[in-house]
Parts: C-alpha cells; sequence; structure tokens
C-alpha cells in the first residue's frame, strides 16, 4: 500500500475508452445491484500528481468493495476540460464518474462560455482538503515570499510561475498572488502539476504553487524550496513555513480540494453508494497516516453541502476574473 499511495501507480490497465451502456431510468432500488459492469473514473491532469493518486486509491478500494473493476482514465487537455467535458456527455448511470481538483471551478470560472459546474455536473463526494505551498526554484535566490514580490518588482513580468494548465487552481491560486502583491509575472501553464514542478526544480521556470501531496516530496528532496502555506493557519507538517498573511500578503486564502462528480441526473441512492465508499477509501489507517503527514485532511461534508461549497467558490472565481480582466 505504501508503494501505490508514494508513486500513484497500480497494477492496473488503463483504459482509453470504455463502451458506454444506454442510459435509463433507475429502479427505486437501484443502488443495492449498482455496479453490474465496470466503472470508469475519469482523472482530468496527467497521472502522478495528489489527484490521480487519491483516484486510485479510491478506485482500488471500490474495485475490491464492489468486485469489478473501476478503472482510472487519465485525460489531460485543454486545461483539463477534455475530461470534464467526457463526464458532463456521459449517461447519468454512476459509471462514468470524474474525480477533479478545485481547477474543476476555476477552469469554468476563467471561461464562463464553457460548462458551469453548478448547472452541468453533479458533485457525489469531496474527498480531500488543504492548503496549497508556494515553492520556489532552489536556483532563485530567495528564501520567502516577500522576496520573491520583491524581486518580481524589481523586473515586472521578468518572474515566471508555472501551473497545472490555464485556468486550473494552481494558476487562479497564483494569479491571486500577483494581482494582491502588485506585480505581474508570465505564467506558464502545463498539462498537469506533475509535469509543473521539474521545471521548477531546475530553474527554467522561477516558482509555482503546489499540492502537499505531491509538492512536499519535491521540498523535503531539496529540489524546491517552500516558502509558504496558503491557508490561515501554519501547517501541521510545515511549521516553520509561515501564512501568507505572515508574509506580507493580506487577503490570501485557498483552501484546496479534491472531489468526485459525475453527470447531473444520477439517481441520489447511487449518489450515496459512490460517495460513502469514495470516502470510505481515504478513512483506512495506513491513508490517514499519510494524509496527517502530508498536511492533507479527509473530507466529511455530504454530496449537497459539497455542491453548496462548489456554488461558493464558482462565485468568488469569477469574481476575480471579472474584476482583474484576466483573459484566457
Amino acid at each position: 500500500m505504501n508503494n501505490f499511495i508514494a508513486t500513484g501507480m497500480i497494477s492496473a490497465v488503463f483504459a482509453a475508452t470504455l463502451p458506454f451502456a444506454p442510459s435509463h431510468a433507475a429502479s427505486p432500488g437501484a443502488a443495492q445491484s449498482y455496479p453490474q459492469r465496470p466503472v470508469r473514473i475519469i482523472v482530468n491532469v496527467s497521472a502522478g500528481g495528489g489527484v490521480d493518486i487519491v483516484a486510485r486509491i479510491v478506485a482500488q478500494h471500490a474495485a475490491a468493495v464492489w468486485e469489478r473493476p473501476v478503472i482510472v482514465d487519465n485525460r489531460t487537455g485543454a486545461a483539463g476540460n477534455i475530461g470534464v467535458e467526457l463526464v458532463i456527455k456521459a449517461p447519468a448511470d454512476g459509471y462514468t464518474l470524474l474525480v477533479s481538483s478545485s481547477t474543476v471551478v476555476t477552469n469554468a470560472a476563467a471561461r464562463p462560455e464553457g460548462y458551469n459546474p453548478v448547472r452541468d455536473l453533479r458533485p457525489v463526494a469531496k474527498l480531500t482538503s488543504n492548503p496549497y505551498i508556494v515553492c520556489a526554484s532552489p536556483t532563485l535566490p530567495i528564501t520567502s515570499v516577500k522576496e520573491l514580490i520583491a524581486l518580481a518588482k524589481s523586473k515586472p513580468g521578468g518572474l515566471s510561475f508555472a501551473s497545472s494548465g490555464a485556468g486550473s487552481i494552481l494558476h487562479m491560486s497564483a494569479e491571486l498572488l500577483t494581482q494582491l502583491a502588485g506585480t505581474p509575472m508570465t505564467h506558464v501553464p502545463y498539462k498537469g502539476v506533475a509535469d509543473a514542478y521539474p521545471p521548477v526544480a531546475t530553474g527554467q521556470v522561477d516558482w509555482v504553487i503546489g499540492a502537499p501531496l505531491s509538492a512536499l516530496p519535491y521540498i523535503k528532496g531539496g529540489r524546491l524550496r517552500g516558502l509558504a502555506v496558503t491557508s490561515k493557519e501554519r501547517s501541521r507538517t510545515l511549521p516553520d513555513l509561515p501564512t501568507m498573511l505572515e508574509s506580507g500578503v493580506a487577503g490570501y486564502e485557498v483552501i484546496a480540494w479534491f472531489g468526485m462528480f459525475g453527470p447531473v441526473g444520477i439517481p441520489a441512492d447511487i449518489v450515496a453508494k459512490i460517495s460513502a465508499e469514495a470516502r470510505r477509501a481515504l478513512q483506512t489507517p495506513e491513508v490517514l497516516r499519510r494524509m496527517e503527514t502530508e498536511s492533507t485532511d479527509v473530507a466529511t461534508n455530504s454530496a449537497n453541502e459539497f455542491g453548496l461549497e462548489v456554488k461558493a467558490e464558482y462565485e468568488k472565481w469569477r469574481d476575480l476574473v471579472v474584476k482583474t480582466g484576466m483573459k484566457f
């Protein structure tokens, strides 16, 4: 299990496609017989990052409990929108699901002409919640966010930051920092967070905001330099890192999450069954220890509560895009 969590890999075959069954109305006891065939979990970022790792933990647990294949299918591209659109268009029967980060909300806020997560997706389960970490390349002559901002102001536009794609939560979190700091910096998007770290580690890009689950191995290995956490309180895992407020950036807070969604219209009893197993997958002592080590909390709220949170965050990030005039 440790090796599985650390690498994000399990001995499963990635499925490029999985035939959809015709959509049909669910009977009152549909959840009792669900699932009757393989379930596909689409992950809209590349393999190896925190979202992918959590999705595979859930898939391994659900496959064992349901005695049916649960296939993780990484569908990247268009800042994660390709994977999201596949789920939106899938039959609402519970056999095609999405595991994504908060990016599923920020992408929509950045591009309102596309999908709307409140209208087009059914929240199934909030899986994890955690602050992010502002990380700098070890080649950069700074040790704090204050120094990062000062360096950026000394050469406007000269510093660059990586992200997991334009409009992603990592991109929007970084843009929020540049806006509050009052200095422009150059955005360098990648297909996923796992692809964004190496260029920062080697100095090709100057800094990145990353999730603890995927960023901490780089920090502990000296390949990234942690500067601050994005929560109001210090991290229990990295207590020496200041908060953004302590770093002189007032009004900055980003608490991110990984969550599971499905198409609109999935019967409530099937949503409840999937939600229960998805959250139960993260409750084993071994996984909880790993989450504790990496400053990640396992979520316990209901699918409906998660839906309200998605709505509030969509409005928050949409306001930021409108107020700042960001273009995508």
